[in-house]
């Protein structure tokens, strides 16, 4: 849990160290949001304080799944949430929009309390939750629009006293802003993220012998980057760059590129350009992180040097470009191709091992191994 200034709860008396307090808290929790990669990591902390210095037992925010919401889904959680078959099926499709607490929100410009769900008629069907008291507070977009909520609540009937009040509404409404800012960072991202993923599936359409072989071999890399414990930001850029990593194949000749039979050296020549085309056109995308064009520029390497376009050797090659090695060799011997049919999972296996420390990093061919096992073994 995340540490932050002492227990809200105050004596009778203390309201200017009870303010003292909730205004660190609120400092402490700002700066996490700000510094946060992504919405729950940056939401999180903010409902642990809640959960710690109030009665609630649970509290969570829900966010809408669209611009036009039919629901609002969970996206962050801390403490305990009802075990009721409705709360299940709440945290799998999400909270309706239609019911009357949203509805509620939608009109109310600050946190709403309520300290029996039996008798208010906002909180129709959180009893059937197994959810006594709640708290809600709403959370917009710049435009106004109701966007999501936080909500906490106890399973016994609890009347919300000043110093919770004061709590969860400075503190919610403080962090609804940088929600905000959290989930459009997370809008943008996605929609990099399906830009990038529709160029890879682009070029596929053009070079047909390779159908599948972005999202296959993209699978394959974020299955090693969760064995090797990458972060957030190093699985985003190995996926990034296996999205694009074929995108300089754009500029082959069909001739080239199309060609049913093996390759004459001038021919090869050519194709082996669309890797210095694919960095150059890679750059041009600002957002890109330097370890996603590493990919693109590194996954012709080889381990022992031999590769193209730089020969570049061992540790001289980025770590996700050497991962990717594997994941698009391993995919091109188990695909059929024009000038050859595709091998069995234990025959490419074979090659790979052989090639360990010539071709590949010989520290990641049994992880790489034994990731392909696993996957054929559940399919």
């Amino acid at each position: 849990m995340t540490t932050l200034p002492v227990s809200m709860t105050a004596e009778p008396g203390n309201g200017t160290e009870t303010r003292n307090t909730v205004a660190q808290a609120v400092l402490a929790l700002t700066g996490i949001a700000l510094a946060a990669s992504d919405l729950a990591s940056g939401i999180t902390p903010t409902l642990e304080h809640l959960v710690c210095d109030t009665a609630a037992v649970g509290a969570a925010y829900f966010q809408a799944s669209g611009d036009q919401a039919l629901t609002y889904q969970v996206r962050a959680v801390s403490g305990a949430m009802p075990s009721t078959p409705g709360m299940a099926a709440i945290a799998a499709h999400g909270l309706p929009a239609d019911v009357p607490l949203m509805r509620a929100l939608e009109a109310s410009p600050q946190a709403m309390f309520f300290d029996d769900c039996h008798t208010a008629s906002e909180t129709q069907g959180f009893i059937d939750l197994g959810v006594a008291s709640l708290a809600a507070a709403p959370v917009r977009r710049a435009d106004g629009k109701l966007m999501g909520a936080f909500l906490m609540h106890t399973f016994d009937q609890h009347t919300w006293n000043d110093s919770e009040a004061a709590l969860f509404s400075m503190v919610s409404g403080t962090i609804a802003a940088l929600a905000g800012r959290l989930a459009a960072e997370e809008q943008m991202r996605a929609a990099q993220e399906a830009s990038l993923r529709a160029l890879g599936l682009a070029l596929e359409a053009r070079d047909g012998e390779t159908l599948g072989h972005t999202d296959r071999v993209t699978s394959f890399a974020m299955q090693m980057a969760g064995r090797l414990r990458f972060t957030v930001a190093q699985v985003q850029a190995l996926r990034w760059g296996a999205y694009l990593h074929d995108i300089g194949k754009i500029a082959i000749p069909d001739a080239v590129l199309l060609k049913p039979g093996r390759l004459t050296p001038d021919e090869w020549s050519v194709m082996q350009s669309h890797v210095m085309a694919g960095t150059s056109f890679a750059a041009a995308l600002e957002f890109l992180p330097a370890a996603a064009l590493a990919v693109i520029a590194q996954h012709h390497e080889r381990w022992d040097g031999a590769g193209y376009p730089w020969g570049m050797s061992g540790s001289e090659i980025t770590l996700g470009a050497r991962i990717f090695a594997l994941c698009d060799v391993y995919d091109a011997l188990t695909s059929d191709r024009p000038y050859k049919n595709a091998w069995s999972r234990e025959e490419a296996l074979a090659e790979i091992q052989a090639e360990s420390g010539k071709h590949f990093d010989p520290e990641l061919v049994p992880h790489f191994v034994e990731m392909a096992r696993s996957l054929s073994d559940l399919s």
